[in-house]
């Protein structure tokens, strides 16, 4: 896999890395299309920085389907409790398991190791409708002034 080269954004507290090749959504889903036309969804790096230190991961129960904004999974931190909505409708094909035990991935590495499900879409279309990483570092931007 190629190293993606991500931007960085936030004010002076912190800063929030924003990979190029994702789509995001505006309550900070990230998504990425897989050669299958399956997609990995996470929450960003922004939002993990937001929660803190994540302490456990609920995750959906295998092949549930989801409408685009259906809570499709819960993150909890020592500071809260945040629903993660599913950023397209599709199919669950796939969580990350790992997470039951090591739900401080998300917090490390939330573009990659951390990532939360995979959906196969009936409509590959609903990707134009998400933020391309320029779009996703303005929103946060404006949302941090």
């Amino acid at each position: 896999m190629q190293a993606n080269k991500g931007r960085l954004c936030g004010g002076t507290e912190t800063m929030s890395e924003i990979p190029g090749n994702l789509k995001f959504t505006q309550d900070h889903e990230w998504v990425r299309l897989e050669d299958d036309g399956s997609v990995v969804v996470g929450i960003t790096d922004h939002a993990q920085q937001a929660l803190g230190e994540l302490v456990y991961v609920e995750l959906p129960e295998s092949g549930q389907e989801f409408a685009k904004g259906d809570a499709c999974a819960v993150v909890e931190s020592v500071k809260a409790a945040s629903d993660v909505y599913a950023p397209l409708s599709g199919e669950l094909a796939e969580t990350n398991q790992a997470l039951i035990d090591e739900p401080e991935r998300v917090n490390s590495d939330p573009y990659e190791s951390g990532w939360l499900i995979r959906l196969h879409l009936p409509d590959i279309s609903e990707l134009e409708e998400l933020l391309d990483a320029d779009a996703y570092e303005q929103f946060v931007a404006e949302s941090e002034s």
